[in-house]
């Protein structure tokens, strides 16, 4: 069964406030894999929006995957990335500037394999939907904002 989105967003929330006041110190892993807290622009309100989302490394850049749980829609940070790429990471207590790009087509298979070895649920996720899930590249900056 998956949850209502109103429930992962009340939980993201919750679990982006507590990494925040924490410094980077409580909800930083899920089981084994880490968290990142994401914050992008609304692409409507101009807001500052953060997800904290699961991530694998491939390089410098740092990988992630819009599931939703396997919802029919993407999830809003997807979509604001599309509208404006530039964004922020915080790991820990780092607060990193990042460019977001989709995954080649090329590397999809590839990164897709290393999300499920390092969070099978998602496989589950994919199961529930025929929405194609975006794997999203956020490449440090090389310059701080």
């Amino acid at each position: 069964m998956r949850p209502p989105k109103s429930v992962i967003r009340a939980m993201g929330r919750a679990q982006a406030a507590i990494y925040r006041a924490s410094g980077g110190r409580l909800l930083t892993r899920f089981g084994r894999v880490e968290v990142l807290l994401l914050t992008t622009t609304g692409r409507r309100s101009g807001a500052r929006r953060t997800a904290p989302l699961l991530y694998i490394r491939d390089g410098d850049a740092y990988v992630v995957v819009g599931s939703q749980g396997g919802h029919d829609t993407h999830p809003a940070w997807v979509l604001n990335l599309r509208a404006d790429p530039q964004a922020t990471v915080q790991i820990g207590a780092r607060v990193i500037p990042v460019t977001a790009e989709d995954a080649p087509d090329a590397d999809r298979d590839r990164l897709w394999e290393r999300l499920v070895a390092t969070y099978p649920s998602y496989a589950e996720y994919r199961e529930r939907t025929a929405r194609r899930f975006p794997i999203v590249l956020l490449q440090p900056d090389e310059s701080p904002r």
